[in-house]
């Protein structure tokens, strides 16, 4: 089936914004994320803004990840070096997968606009439980690169040659 041929396929997805500073106000990564998700047709099934909290993070992660309507995850923030940064530390135990090509593709793309200071980037994906999980870097420029460069492809079923959409009816295969 050509891409044209191909039905659009709007998914149900959840913003996570990790910060100790940000507030609902200001939080212009995670508006960032919402703004692009449903302006390319996908639904803001939840959100969220919680503090660097590696157990809080789980618990709400592994709250969507058995939502029914949670297909997709994306959390920004809480991806660097420092002792409050435990995005990674947080998911990586909930995931079935890791989906290494993301963090690598993100930190490529990312090099391009602030050089080497993109090996500071923890940017993680994977799956749990049928769900797909993207965790970015907080800056609302990091949001964008993965949004415009990555994710807008890979939610869009009918991106070619292959998409993450085409394998959601298959990632809790046994």
């Amino acid at each position: 089936m050509s891409k044209a041929e191909t039905p659009f396929r709007a998914l149900g997805c959840a913003v996570l914004t990790v910060s100790d500073t940000r507030t609902e106000a200001n939080d212009t990564s995670g508006d960032l994320l919402v703004e692009r998700l449903t302006g390319a047709g996908h639904r803001l099934a939840a959100r969220a803004l919680l503090p660097d909290d590696r157990y809080r993070l789980r618990a709400q992660i592994s709250q969507w990840i058995v939502a029914p309507a949670v297909e997709v995850v994306i959390t920004t923030g809480g991806t660097g070096l420092t002792g409050r940064d435990g995005t990674p530390e947080a998911i990586v135990p909930l995931l079935d997968k890791v989906i290494d090509g993301f963090g690598e593709l993100f930190r490529t793309l990312s090099f391009e606009e602030i050089g080497s200071a993109t090996i500071e980037s923890r940017a993680l994906a994977g799956t749990a439980n049928g769900t797909v999980i993207f965790c970015v870097p907080g800056s609302t420029n990091a949001c964008r690169l993965a949004w415009d460069r990555i994710l807008r492809e890979q939610l869009d079923a009918r991106f070619r040659p292959c998409n993450l959409v085409s394998l959601l009816p298959r990632l809790t295969e046994r």
